[in-house]
């Protein structure tokens, strides 16, 4: 079995056509080839589901076979085993997969194995050796995916390692990023293939679970959670930039947040300078996508709410034309944002800062687990008094601790094994969205206010405020409900 390590951009028809000409390829002779891939799975999609994938390529005349395990890219890194051995088209012999979880999969669907999707495409590469004990073969690929009927451009460069550590390849990427607009890659070719293939509509993507363990570096932890946090993010970035559709920012808001939620979580054990600067980077990038799903929520969420009270005030129709006007500008600039190098080039960095944070001395995962849940506990009982009164700026303080105490709890699930789990963290995301509508209700006021200064608005604002004050008795009940339940975790 061999270790697969790439990192993944892609670029524009332009970009492709400067690349041979960037110094660190000066002096090397690139090799030509034409790839043809035949991808095969079972006809309910077994392989995918697994999260493994078979196929065959053409080189010249040599037909190879190949097997996979999908990995998720996060800033555009992937690693995955890989085996791969001479074949023929249609005859699947898995004697090389030494993984016997893999190969057992793999003999059970044998005979239900048929081809699905191709890739065609030119692939020109490069071998360099920046540095004494590194090589690292660079491949610009460009062609088409073919699935059934439906075509898809492929325009993507690959930065293998076959020699050195990861972070020489990071350094190598971060160079080529310098003087080219890169961006790291979200998916595979066969994933988007098999999106391709199905034809449907673009979907926002949602956290997946990351699997800690308790015995693991409480480091190794952090960064396997962060680099999950990379993918949701990524995996929304075309939604973001091509559809309209309000999940797709809000998503990424929420990869975002639960990103800078690590790092305030795992700060006692992180380099300070790393916090210092990346935090505010995120910060940054957060508050650029948040002035969207503000609008995105006022008007799918407050203007209904508004028109329904007030039917025939002219001052909603006002109102309604701005908050359109805002949400359109505020969107294009969220697009901007994830279009702009600086996205491109923190994705990078940040990945590379990551995987090149120590682990010794940080502990096992399981001994941190409680002390930080019980900080995150102690910091939303300290604000919830004062949350209970009109202070907007308090209720706000106290939503972001129930925030960080609701992801902390999702991260930590798979070391957290106790039956009152499950209610106990439906208890902190119902409070946090109970405060989330508050803080809603109360940017509302502010918009409302910025669209009709003045005393054109004061119907619209005594609404409001009324919505607001009918939220907290119901406010201090679920906090008082939550501060009787018991902590399901152990003290450490």
């Amino acid at each position: 079995m061999a270790t697969e390590t790439e990192i993944k951009f892609s670029l524009s028809a332009r970009t492709a056509s400067q690349l041979a000409k960037h110094p660190l390829l000066a002096g090397v002779e690139p090799h030509r080839q034409l790839l043809v891939n035949t991808y095969y799975d079972t006809p309910d999609g077994r392989l995918r589901r697994e999260r493994v994938v078979v196929r065959y390529r053409r080189k010249g005349r040599e037909w190879l076979l190949t097997v996979k395990t999908a990995a998720l890219l996060s800033g555009g890194l992937a690693q995955r085993s890989e085996w791969e051995v001479p074949g023929r088209p249609g005859e699947f012999d898995f004697w090389n997969v030494d993984d016997l979880v893999v190969r057992g999969l793999l003999e059970s669907v044998r005979d239900q194995l048929q081809p699905i999707f191709t890739t065609r495409f030119t692939r020109q590469a490069w071998l360099l050796e920046p540095r004494s004990g590194v090589r690292v073969e660079l491949a610009l690929d460009r062609g088409l995916i073919e699935a059934q009927a439906r075509r898809r451009t492929i325009r993507e460069i690959e930065l293998e390692l076959l020699a050195g550590e990861v972070g020489d390849l990071f350094l190598l990427a971060g160079e080529l990023q310098a003087t080219l607009p890169l961006h790291p890659e979200a998916r595979s070719k066969s994933d988007r293939a098999y999106r391709l293939l199905a034809d449907a509509p673009p979907a926002a993507a949602k956290a997946l679970p990351a699997p800690v363990a308790g015995a693991m570096p409480s480091i190794g932890a952090f960064r396997l959670i962060t680099l999950c946090c990379l993918n949701h993010l990524q995996n929304n970035e075309e939604g973001v930039c091509d559809s309209d559709l309000p999940e797709f920012v809000h998503q990424a808001r929420v990869a975002m947040r639960r990103l800078r939620s690590a790092m305030r979580l795992w700060e006692p054990l992180l380099p300070e300078s790393f916090v210092a600067h990346f935090d505010p980077l995120w910060q940054g990038l957060a508050a650029k996508l948040g002035d969207a799903r503000n609008w995105d929520v006022f008007i799918a969420e407050t203007l209904p709410a508004l028109r329904t009270a007030f039917p025939d005030a002219a001052e909603t129709d006002r109102l309604a034309l701005y908050s359109q006007r805002r949400c359109a500008g505020s969107r294009q600039a969220a697009r901007r944002a994830l279009r702009s190098a600086d996205y491109s080039r923190l994705l990078i960095e940040f990945t590379a800062a990551v995987l090149g944070l120590p682990e010794a001395d940080t502990g096992p995962l399981a001994a941190f687990v409680p002390r930080c849940l019980n900080k995150r506990l102690r910091r939303v009982i300290e604000r919830a008094p004062d949350a209970l009164g009109a202070d907007v700026a308090a209720r706000h303080r106290l939503r972001v601790a129930f925030k960080q105490l609701r992801y902390a709890l999702e991260f930590f699930t798979p070391i957290v094994v106790a039956p009152g789990l499950p209610g106990y963290l439906q208890a902190t995301t119902s409070l946090q969205e109970l405060l989330g509508r508050l803080n809603d209700l109360a940017v509302a006021r502010q918009m409302t206010l910025a669209a009709l200064p003045g005393r054109k608005g004061e119907a619209l604002q005594a609404w409001l405020g009324a919505a607001i004050e009918s939220l907290r008795p119901e406010l201090a009940r679920q906090l008082s409900d939550f501060q009787q339940r018991v902590a399901p975790w152990k003290e450490p």
